[in-house]
């Protein structure tokens, strides 16, 4: 007699069944309620006005002057931001995996410190340190202190990131690394972090996405020119379409965001299926390489 498969959950009855459709048509309802009555409020104020939307089609300079400047000056504090605190967070993440518990404890205080302090008051407190102790001009003092802010804060999110791909790794992986004789900065660069990595890419893709969208805040208080700064002078130029313009900001934060992680998903899954196909041994002669000079990694002790 073949064994019944295992559920998480018993079958809904007829009368279960029912009660799930008739909640379901239920919210269906209360949906479609909300939004005609989100699209009747903004047809009474006039903001669906074709009037309030036609620049944005019809108007090259909504794009020269305001939008795509400032999409610039957003893709450079971004991409700024994620050069620096992806190594830097990556550096944070393996010190705190160090022996030596002053390291470790060093590594975790910075961590944490920076971790605990809200985005926007780094960023206020970078700009009031460049304008006090620089010599940093006052229209680029606000693109640094956007990107010190964003550094500061995401690597030490990055930091816990990456020191929790590389524990969630099987103990296996380093003692076999031990027993060829590698030392444990060549486990961690060769064997641990290449694995890590690609568990690591969907928590690591989040934080780029909120780096991306944290953008903003600069604009909103140090008078960074980025995407959502452009919307007040566009909407005052362009007879008050704050509704359009912040759709259309909108529309490429979600953009950039959806480029980012379609980018991300291809490289997770070239990354893995390059692990499952890949049936490369390591020689004898790699390694010694891997060894230190002069020194056979049989006949070295522990390190």
């Amino acid at each position: 007699m073949k064994d019944k498969p295992t559920v998480l959950y018993d079958v809904p009855g007829p009368r279960a069944r029912r009660r799930n459709v008739l909640w379901s048509v239920l919210f269906l309802i209360g949906l479609a309620a909300v939004v005609w009555w989100v699209v009747a409020s903004l047809a009474d104020k006039n903001q669906l006005a074709w009037a309030k939307w036609a620049p944005f089609f019809t108007d090259a300079r909504v794009w020269e002057t305001y939008i795509l400047p400032a999409l610039k000056n957003t893709v450079i504090a971004a991409a700024l931001a994620m050069v620096i605190a992806l190594p830097l967070g990556a550096f944070l993440g393996m010190l705190r995996l160090s022996d030596h518990i002053i390291v470790r404890s060093v590594a975790g205080t910075v961590v944490e410190f920076f971790r605990a302090i809200p985005v926007l008051i780094l960023m206020l407190f970078a700009d009031a340190a460049y304008s006090e102790f620089t010599d940093v001009s006052p229209d680029n003092r606000p693109l640094y202190a956007v990107v010190t802010g964003l550094v500061l804060y995401n690597a030490s999110v990055l930091a816990e990131v990456v020191r929790a791909g590389i524990l969630a790794l099987p103990t296996g992986q380093t003692d076999a690394a031990k027993a060829i004789g590698m030392r444990k900065g060549q486990i961690m660069t060769y064997v641990l972090l290449p694995q890590a990595v690609t568990a690591m890419l969907p928590a690591l893709v989040s934080q780029l996405v909120v780096i991306v969208k944290d953008t903003a805040l600069g604009g909103a208080m140090l008078g960074f020119s980025e995407l959502l700064a452009s919307v007040r002078p566009m909407s005052a130029n362009y007879g008050a379409n704050t509704i359009a313009c912040f759709t259309v900001v909108a529309v490429i934060f979600i953009a950039l965001n959806f480029a980012l992680t379609t980018f991300a998903s291809w490289l997770e899954r070239r990354l893995r299926r390059g692990k499952r196909t890949t049936g490369a041994v390591v020689g004898v002669e790699a390694v010694e390489e891997l060894a230190a000079p002069g020194e056979h990694p049989d006949t070295r002790g522990e390190p």
